[in-house]
């Protein structure tokens, strides 16, 4: 027998795309629900994942570990940092700068708060850069401990992303580490071989007050005053071994944190002239 006409027809292309509607409203809801729920979360895991990374440069957290070596919670041991905004123009600390918000990644990208860098200047390859930065400072009983500095700048495939800690001589490299890159796994990824990147503990950074780091196929004798400034290249990665060698020396330079490195030597030498 024929359906009689008026009979609801649940399977009419009308109800289908009710249906279909009602269910991508629910899930978009979820969705959305999900995603405001997680983003304290996710933002939490960022700003923890980049206090390991400036602890592990620093030498004070353990590569993969979650504490210090008495059990210190990385919170606890980022605590010891001060977090400053500097003018990389001047080395001056820049007190207007919300630091728990500012991205200087992000500032570098706008005309307004950063500069062009010519061919010349650019040996990072960053093409503009921030006017302001962040750096972290570590004292111990009122004297300069550690400092650690952003640094980025082109490698093979992309730009590399990481941190380079300074003891508190200002000249000794304490440690380097990336949490960022796009290099070729077992070739430019070697950067993140722990090995590799112990290896830089105790490198000299500046050779008469220039930065002088150099990452050799061969090393200079050992003990020679080269032998200090060089680090071992990267077998098979040129163009990743000479975008690590440009950045750190741009970064340590007149154009990246070198204001700020004077400053702070000038200030110990005044605390130590003052103390005798």
């Amino acid at each position: 027998m024929a359906e009689e006409e008026g009979t609801y027809n649940r399977d009419s292309l009308k109800n289908t795309f009710i249906v279909a509607f009602l269910l991508c409203l629910v899930c978009s809801v979820v969705v959305s629900g999900m995603a405001a729920f997680l983003k304290p979360i996710q933002k939490y895991n960022k700003e923890l994942d980049i206090k390991k990374n400036i602890l592990t440069s620093a030498g004070l957290l353990v590569e993969g570990s979650d504490a210090g070596p008495r059990g210190e919670s990385v919170e606890e041991l980022f605590a010891e940092f001060q977090v400053r905004a500097i003018n990389l123009k001047t080395g001056e600390f820049v007190e207007s700068v919300d630091v728990s918000t500012y991205d200087p990644i992000k500032a570098a990208k706008d005309p307004s708060i950063s500069i062009a860098l010519s061919n010349d200047e650019d040996i990072a390859t960053l093409r503009r850069l921030e006017n302001t930065s962040l750096a972290y400072i570590k004292m111990d009983n009122g004297v300069l401990d550690k400092l650690v500095i952003p640094v980025r700048g082109y490698g093979l495939w992309g730009t590399l992303y990481g941190y380079l800690a300074l003891e508190g001589n200002l000249q000794t490299i304490s440690g380097l580490g990336f949490y960022q890159h796009k290099e070729t796994p077992g070739l430019g990824g070697e950067v993140d071989n722990s090995k590799w990147k112990k290896s830089w503990q105790g490198v000299s950074l500046f050779a008469q007050g220039e930065p002088s780091v150099r990452l050799v196929k061969q090393r200079s004798s050992p003990g020679s005053r080269e032998a200090s400034y060089e680090v071992d290249a990267l077998s098979g990665a040129t163009f990743t071994t000479k975008g690590v060698e440009n950045m750190i020396n741009f970064w340590a330079g007149d154009l990246g944190f070198g204001p700020l490195i004077q400053k702070l030597r000038e200030k110990n030498a005044g605390e130590l002239a003052a103390a005798r």
